[in-house]
């Protein structure tokens, strides 16, 4: 499978050496393959976040088909509705009173009027000489009382601009207009489909230091999330939610602070003395957690041994930082699966090539790469077959490996805490066998769902 190429180069191959990777792209981007490692949220359960809210898509039978399934597997059918895009509106040009009567239609069969509608166009819209400005405009004077919020399905443009996830969870904060206030003690957490670890070490801290924390998950009802606008200060940790925060400096004034990621102990002491130094706090003295968190490497090193291990991007942002904790740790990682990398993951990614040359870089969208599974599974259950710890759905999914841990986009992990917990997912992947088949078809993980 590993084939050579240039360096700086991206490979058309499925797979390659880190030693041989290219930042940021290490691959060719074409033709694109899609695993059925489904754990990664998309924009219609990202937009389910929101309280009092009621989904509408407006596009054609076969995109409405997965979007319905979404809606039913997080036993959300009462927040969702559709118009179904015809061949004739298209030939008569009727696609904008197709819309405008649809969501009058809609409102008047609902039992209760929702707060908030998300009404989402799709490539379509893009195709025709549709008047975007004129329907939303038509139909929020029709519904005065009502917030009508623009969103959009628009895969055939993911290539350009902002991605579909990026502008979904920008438009999620475009129904907050006005500051009435700032209460200088209160903090967004913002940004990440799954909420903050109650035990994270940065709620903890900032709680002692008086500051009430807040994020849409903690929301009830439409008006406590519009409520979040009056806060001091937006603390996000995903990279994709650096267009919302640069809209929300340049709409309302509101500042942000990027508490990165990492799992690298300098780089997370760093994070926490910038924020101290942002909100005139003393820094916090967090010598024993991170001593904690190296015993708990050292501890899951002595356990696994020189298990390979196998990771995958849909754990974390920082795959490349996480990798990295692993093998100064004397943790044999021996493949990380994953089409880019991020800009702030560049330095780890480019300490790799030099210290584990020999680390495979498998992309998980090629469409080579789905031979790779199947290589593996011709194997599954050998007695020859050597155990292989993976570290996310996909990489599970890639290698074949029971022996996995099942976190999407984070787990809610972060600092040295995330640290710890995950070396516990670790272990416990390591020692107790899943059900890969069943877990990782389950879309969204971590949302309410009815599976």
């Amino acid at each position: 499978m590993l084939k050579h190429v240039m360096a700086n180069e991206p490979a058309k191959a499925g797979s390659l050496k880190i030693g041989e990777a290219s930042y940021p792209q290490p691959f060719y981007m074409g033709l694109e393959y899609s695993t059925p490692a489904r754990g990664m949220w998309n924009i219609a359960q990202t937009g389910f976040l929101m309280p009092e809210t009621h989904q509408i898509f407006v596009c054609a039978y076969g995109c409405l088909r997965g979007v319905v399934l979404t809606a039913a597997e997080m036993n959300a059918l009462d927040r969702y509705s559709a118009i179904a895009i015809r061949e004739n509106d298209i030939i008569n040009g009727t696609i904008e009173k197709l819309m405008v009567d649809g969501v009058n239609d809609v409102l008047a069969k609902l039992p209760k009027k929702p707060k908030c509608i998300q009404l989402f166009i799709t490539c379509q819209h893009f195709f025709m000489s549709y008047d975007h400005n004129n329907v939303f405009e038509r139909i929020r004077k029709e519904h005065p009382d009502i917030e009508i919020l623009d969103c959009y399905m628009i895969p055939a443009m993911r290539k350009s601009g902002i991605s579909p996830d990026q502008r979904m969870r920008r438009q999620m904060t475009r129904v907050w207009k006005e500051r009435t206030r700032c209460d200088e003690k209160k903090i967004n957490i913002i940004g990440s489909n799954l909420r903050l670890s109650d035990s994270a070490e940065l709620r903890g801290w900032l709680t002692k230091n008086g500051f009430e924390l807040k994020s849409i998950h903690d929301c009830s009802t439409f008006d406590e999330y519009v409520d979040m606008e009056n806060a001091a200060m937006n603390i996000y940790y995903e990279p994709v939610v650096a267009a919302e925060m640069k809209d929300l400096k340049e709409r309302l004034g509101m500042d942000s602070f990027y508490f990165s990621n990492s799992f690298d102990p300098d780089e997370i002491d760093e994070n926490y003395r910038k924020l101290a130094e942002r909100l005139s706090i003393p820094a916090p003295d967090f010598s024993e957690l991170r001593k904690q968190a190296d015993a708990a490497l050292t501890g899951l090193k002595e356990l696994i041994k020189d298990t390979p291990v196998v990771l995958d991007y849909t754990l974390t942002t920082r795959i490349f930082s996480f990798a990295k904790m692993l093998t100064d740790h004397g943790i044999n990682v021996t493949a990380v699966c994953t089409d880019l990398v991020q800009p702030d993951d560049k330095a780890a990614f480019e300490s790799l090539k030099e210290t584990h040359p020999g680390i495979c870089i498998l992309a998980t969208n090629q469409p080579e790469s789905r031979f790779f599974a199947s290589e593996h599974e011709k194997n599954e259950g050998s007695q020859k077959e050597e155990k292989v710890l993976a570290v996310g759905q996909k990489a599970a999914y890639f290698f074949a490996t029971d022996n996995f841990v099942n976190v999407a986009e984070g787990g809610g992990f972060l600092g040295y805490d995330g640290i710890i917990r995950f070396t516990e997912l670790m272990a416990d992947g390591f020692l107790n066998k899943k059900d890969r088949r069943k877990l990782i078809r389950v879309k969204g993980f971590g949302c309410e769902s009815c599976i």
